[in-house]
């Protein structure tokens, strides 16, 4: 457990994640990705940033509805993920060229 709020809590993934630093930010009342309920996900990202805030430092926050959209496990979470120069993390999107879109 890193920071404990009425709404929401942060911990550190089981598996460690994928950076040094990565945190999981979640509800407390159990909602299943980030459009079942917009309020309870805006309280998620809110503490996300007010914890990122307090702990200075560049982020990116991630989160993902689906499994097409890689979503694995199936409770409502926010990844805050440290960023720093040279991190060679790279996120699981790119723009695809003209050959490698779909005709």
């Amino acid at each position: 457990m890193v920071h404990e709020w009425p709404d929401a809590l942060a911990i550190v993934p089981r598996t460690g994640g994928c950076t040094e630093g990565h945190l999981l930010v979640l509800p407390r009342s159990h909602v299943a990705d980030f459009t079942t309920d917009p309020v309870v996900s805006a309280t998620v990202q809110m503490r996300a940033a007010e914890l990122a805030q307090e702990l200075g430092g560049q982020w990116n926050y991630v989160t993902s509805c689906g499994p097409d959209a890689t979503q694995t496990v199936f409770h409502l979470h926010g990844h805050l993920l440290p960023r720093t120069a040279g991190d060679n993390l790279a996120l699981p999107w790119t723009h695809p060229t003209h050959e490698q879109e779909p005709a």
